[in-house]
């Protein structure tokens, strides 16, 4: 399926809607709103065959200056629904930046410091880790604390539980049982069980649920009305919510939402819409969920995260140095000679792609309900490559 840019305005709240400083208004799908360098049709095309391919299903949104310019939806949600401007994906690791959000808001409150400990707000952790781990380490993927998925018999009893204090709670004590991997700032892993614990830190310093205080505190003032976490037995019932379809070793896709936790975590399965993503990069950059001064320490330059094995980031050359940065939440790259601030996520049968650049006012949003060898869907590195050329 492909919709229209009046599909996508229908989703987003007809006229009149706001996205960031003004009602959507201008050319239709497929070309940019006012003076742009970036090939928006080529993009076009580019998607388009690689639906056409099976090389993508999905839905995705480039947003120049407030305003779409690009809204595009590909094959299948489910059985019962195709993927349109209004289907929900499994954000996979994205939500990390609501996790992330969220711990800025309460250091903005007073409530907590970014060199705050660990064992300040949650108990049961040995006196090394709770003494030394700090709420910076968590959010810089610094603390030695490595992926709660590889932690052994944490996926077969994970997928036991039933409701969402269960998730959180269990989560939490396979965390207290494990060693860090290094000591707190000596090295950098990428960490779900990091961000997990940052959204148990929200909940035990706000008084409520880690899933109430985004709702109420991110999403909402956000004006992401369809964002939420969904659980297990609606994402098989809701013809909304994108199905995840994984790649087999026989070549085919399979549906594994039995895969995937009740509910997602701080550290994933948030579910959302384009357009919400795009709401959310408004009211992130225009500083309606932090003050400016928060805002800027959020999405700043932290830590320069460790060589990667494989290709260079989209934009990137092979063998050429880039720069890149961890930020508290999502990553910051030059590109290009212009800063790209997001952040993506994987898991089977899921691919999201999140991006802001800043210095040219565009944001792209490319949800996609399959998995992809070697990371994200090649349409993520296209538009990229011609945002920062």
């Amino acid at each position: 399926m492909t919709t229209t840019r009046r599909s996508v305005l229908g989703a987003l709240g007809a006229s009149g809607a706001m996205l960031a400083t003004g009602a959507f208004a201008g050319a239709a799908s497929g070309t940019a709103l006012g003076p742009t360098s970036v090939d928006v049709r080529a993009f076009d095309r580019f998607a388009g065959e690689q639906a056409a391919m099976d090389a993508f299903s999905g839905s995705l949104l480039l947003v120049h200056r407030g305003r779409p310019v690009l809204a595009r939806s590909y094959g299948r949600a489910n059985d019962a629904a195709p993927n349109g401007p209004d289907t929900l994906f499994a954000m996979a690791s994205v939500t990390k930046l609501f996790t992330a959000v969220a711990i800025a808001q309460l250091v903005q409150a007073g409530k907590i410091a970014y060199t705050s400990t660990l064992g300040t707000f949650l108990s049961g952790f040995p006196a090394e880790i709770a003494d030394t781990v700090q709420v910076h380490h968590l959010l810089t993927h610094t603390s030695g604390f490595g992926d709660t998925f590889t932690m052994p018999g944490y996926l077969e009893e994970a997928l036991t539980w039933t409701d969402a204090d269960r998730v959180m709670n269990g989560t939490t004590e396979y965390i207290r049982r494990t060693a860090l991997e290094f000591a707190p700032g000596a090295g950098s892993r990428y960490s779900n069980a990091a961000y997990h614990l940052l959204g148990a830190i929200v909940a035990q310093v706000s008084g409520s649920s880690y899933y109430e205080y985004v709702r109420a505190h991110v999403f909402r003032p956000a004006g992401m009305t369809t964002t939420d976490f969904y659980t297990r037995p609606q994402w098989h019932t809701d013809p909304r919510i994108a199905h995840p379809y994984a790649k087999q070793p026989s070549g085919g896709r399979a549906d594994t939402i039995d895969q995937r936790l009740y509910i997602g975590t701080p550290a994933g399965d948030a579910f959302t819409t384009c357009a919400d993503l795009a709401r959310f990069a408004a009211a992130l950059q225009g500083s309606k969920l932090l003050d400016r001064a928060f805002t800027g320490i959020t999405l700043s330059g932290k830590v320069p995260p460790p060589p990667q094995p494989g290709p260079p980031p989209p934009g990137g050359t092979p063998g050429a140095p880039h720069v890149a940065f961890q930020c508290y939440g999502p990553v910051t790259l030059l590109i290009g000679g212009q800063w790209v601030t997001g952040h993506g996520g994987g898991a089977p049968g899921t691919s999201t792609d999140f991006q802001m650049y800043p210095d040219t006012d565009w944001v792209t949003v490319i949800l996609s309900n399959y998995d992809y060898d070697g990371g994200p869907p090649p349409v993520v590195k296209k538009a990229r490559d011609l945002i920062t050329a």
